[in-house]
């Protein structure tokens, strides 16, 4: 590879990175830089270990409804420079972090909980020291990174968490979910003004359909106090062994080594459809706690309906291109076409922007049934998601007198306004209930369920079009009655204190009762739950005397806090200033849990690097399995990006050499170089252009989507060994920037294979929209070599 000569790092990166950075996001004024997501480009330099993240393996052991997962990082320098790396991924959203470890050849070092801006300036002065270290910090309740300084050549450094986490049943099936990968958030932060645990959505991205870098295993072995009757996983292929009437072991098969870009689901069921109910005590030293679950009555027959408004918002931003909006419009179609004639709704869609199907919610009738489901058929899934001001604008819908709104919201959650979601919530929902629907492989399910949780409704996730008549099903079945409404509990002679939660909302679905709190003195007396079911008042009373504290529920400390954490952080914008904060570090230090203000910090006490610094590199995350290029950046990434070229097409700097690349830059913050491809087997030739657009623009556009048109000449070369010459293609593009019809104008019989791949991926293109309002006619010529 000839060296460049001479490289405009600022221009270039402007014109490149940068705006390629930005996942559907809005062209940056000025060239700014924003915190959005980028794809990664794998440097040749042998020196460089871009990877440094082998392996990923889970150990989970299910007592009970007590889960407890032990994750295991394995971080190895295959370069000859010493590395930081920077590694972002995801946890359940009810994961409560309390352990941390690293181990470096024969030693192993114990993190210790600390404040977290106390923990990341003791990991910086390690890292400066020259000593190895690791840093793991939650950047959401779902979302953490580990940081790990000064990994030396050759070197293998593991690094060990854990935490554990409830499982509740519905219906009397268990799900324990392991998140596997962080998909892209959409943002428009600017760098600039960005504070530092904010920049966790910077970060690399494989392209679409590219396995995980790393290694993937998961074993989970589960214990029942009742003997199971089937245990499956969608997610994965798995082996499945019983071991014994309660006890069975699940391991993922040898074929999914490569399968972290997919939640892990696991999905069991207890013989006759019971569920573990009961109560659970801990004795501790200082503190002794208590986790009440008891199973609610049964669903009596369907009783008479109110009549019911629904408004549907629809996520049909670039992330959702492609299968998850395939999944929404067949859940949706599901949902609005089984609406009854007594029902009112509207549709809204969101994307960059949003738009409403009717000023106010329109009567049930076929007509306005069937001209729902074809405005959400003609999606095709591009631009930005802003989520906000989708909900804004339905919240504000002036409601129909008489009835009862649901707000129903569909969307894989890519976003990173959690926080700003719950408060909106919270504050303009008035008697109304939101039911969240993640849709994707791998949802942020803290967006999912928080917003269901401060909505008053429940989440539901659909990983795969099969799922979506089902999970349709179910929320009808939910709304039309409660199982149990207006729950009191009396704890007589318990005496309990710091009980959460304080009021118990109605049970929506076959999912038990759950109170966890503190208690003292002597486990006594009896604690009564009553309320009101479908057929009348409701009581049970549950012996406390005949519950033994056990070590084995150590884990209830952890439940507790995590809950206590969870209302004062989840659904508030935090300031430093505020009084909450102080509360969520204490409780962090106190029950040594992971959370927004404490992290953990693990450091050698030897000096390895020495008179040398570490290059810092952000190891690449697969896209979620079924999520398109589309959500890091292919359409407005691509606009963006012809747009920077189009401002600053001198700062180009070529390579010397036939067949060479055409630009690359380093930029020191983010740690990773950008270098030429391979010499490509396909050239692009010639851009001819109607008025209404430049040349440059479309041509830098075509540029950008060129490793997926390669994709393309691969597939088809495959199968044909002489796709060699020129092919020509010609294609519409619309006002709004999408293209219309595209078709090979010149080529021959045996490109047809190509030339169709090449059509799609056209199609899929989103070019900067036209305030003319004419259409605009491009013509290619594509040369295979």
């Amino acid at each position: 590879m000839t060296i460049i000569t001479k490289i405009l790092v600022t221009a270039v990166f402007a014109s490149f990175l940068l705006p390629g950075l930005s996942a559907y996001a809005h062209p940056e004024p000025g060239g700014e830089k924003t915190l959005s997501p980028y794809f990664f480009v794998k440097s040749d330099d042998p020196e460089l270990d871009r990877l440094p993240l082998k392996s990923t393996s889970v150990q989970v052991s299910i007592s009970g409804v007590i889960a407890d997962v032990l994750v295991t990082q394995v971080y190895k320098n295959e370069g000859k420079r010493p590395l930081e790396a920077v590694y972002v991924f995801p946890a359940s959203t009810r994961a409560a972090v309390y352990g941390m470890k690293m181990t470096i050849g024969e030693r192993t070092i114990t993190a210790e909980i600390a404040e977290r801006q106390d923990a990341r300036r003791q990991y910086e002065e390690a890292k400066q020291a020259g000593q190895s270290a690791s840093l793991l910090e939650q950047q959401r309740p779902n979302v953490f990174q580990m940081n790990v300084a000064n990994i030396l050549p050759s070197d293998v450094i593991k690094v060990e968490l854990r935490y554990t986490e409830l499982l509740v049943p519905t219906d009397a099936v268990y799900e324990f979910v392991y998140p596997t990968v962080v998909g892209p958030r959409y943002t428009e932060q600017k760098l600039d003004d960005a504070n530092p645990w904010e920049l966790w959505t910077r970060n690399p991205y494989l392209h679409e359909g590219e396995p995980p870098t790393y290694r993937f295993d998961m074993i989970v072995n589960l214990s029942a106090a009742l003997p199971i009757q089937e245990v499956t996983c969608s997610s994965h292929k798995v082996n499945i062994n019983y071991e014994g009437p309660g006890v069975s072991r699940i391991g993922l098969d040898p074929s999914e080594k490569y399968s972290g870009n997919r939640d892990f689901i696991l999905k069991y069921r207890l013989s006759g459809g019971g569920i573990e109910t009961g109560l659970l005590l801990f004795e501790g030293k200082a503190e002794n706690f208590f986790l009440l679950m008891m199973q609610p009555p049964k669903r009596v027959s369907e009783v008479q309906i109110p009549p019911r408004e629904y408004i549907f918002i629809v996520d049909v931003s670039g992330s959702m291109h492609g299968f998850p909006l395939d999944i929404s419009k067949k859940l949706l179609k599901d949902l609005i076409g089984k609406l009854r004639p007594t029902d009112s709704f509207n549709v809204l869609l969101f994307a960059g922007g949003s738009s409403l199907m009717a000023k106010q919610s329109l009567p049930a009738t076929p007509e306005n049934i069937r001209q729902a489901i074809n405005l959400i058929e003609r999606q095709r899934g591009g631009g930005g998601t802003q989520l906000l001001p989708a909900l804004e604008k339905a919240l504000a819908l002036p409601k129909s007198e008489g009835y009862s709104r649901t707000v129903v919201i569909a969307t894989d959650g890519y976003v990173a306004v959690e926080a700003q979601a719950f408060d909106l919530i919270r504050n303009n929902l008035g008697n109304a209930n939101m039911f969240t629907f993640g849709i994707g492989s791998s949802v942020n399910r803290h967006l999912i369920e928080g917003m269901a949780r401060v909505g008053m409704g429940e989440p539901f996730v659909v990983t795969k079009p099969e799922e979506a008549p089902e999970k349709a099903k179910k929320f009808r079945k939910l709304i039309q009655s409660p199982v149990l409404t207006g729950i009191q509990i009396d704890f007589g002679k318990f005496q309990v204190y710091d009980v959460e939660p304080l009021s118990i909302p109605d049970v929506l679905a076959d999912r038990p009762v759950i109170v966890f709190g503190k208690w003292r003195g002597k486990p006594q007396g009896h604690i009564e739950v009553r309320g009101q079911s479908g057929d009348g008042p409701f009581a049970k009373r549950i012996p406390v005397a005949q519950a033994e504290p056990l070590e084995t529920n150590s884990a209830l400390r952890y439940f507790w806090a995590r809950h206590r954490i969870a209302l004062l952080s989840d659904y508030n914008r935090l300031s430093q200033q505020d009084e909450r904060v102080k509360e969520v570090t204490t409780l962090g230090l106190t029950y040594n849990l992971l959370t927004a203000y404490t992290s953990f910090v693990a450091i050698d006490t030897q000096v390895r690097l020495v008179d040398g610094k570490a290059v810092t590199v952000r190891q690449p995350l697969p896209l979620p399995q079924g999520v398109s290029d589309l959500a890091v950046g292919n359409g407005a990434y691509a606009k963006t990006r012809a747009q920077a070229f189009a401002a600053a097409p001198s700062t180009m700097v070529r390579e010397s050499g036939a067949g060479k690349g055409w630009f690359a830059c380093k930029d020191e913050k983010i740690g990773s170089e950008v270098r030429p491809s391979e010499t490509n087997p396909m050239k692009l030739r010639k851009v001819a252009v109607s008025e209404g657009l430049s040349e440059h623009v479309v041509r830098s556009l075509i540029e950008s989507d060129m490793p997926a048109i390669t994709k393309c000449y691969s597939v088809a070369s495959g199968q044909r060994s002489s796709l060699k010459g020129e092919v020509t293609f010609r294609f519409v593009i619309g006002s709004d920037g999408r293209v219309k019809e595209a078709h090979m104008e010149k080529g021959k019989e045996e490109y047809k294979d190509f030339a169709s791949c090449v059509v799609k991926r056209l199609k899929s293109l989103q070019f900067p929209v036209q305030t003319g309002g004419k259409d605009v006619v491009v013509t290619i010529t594509l040369m295979l070599s």
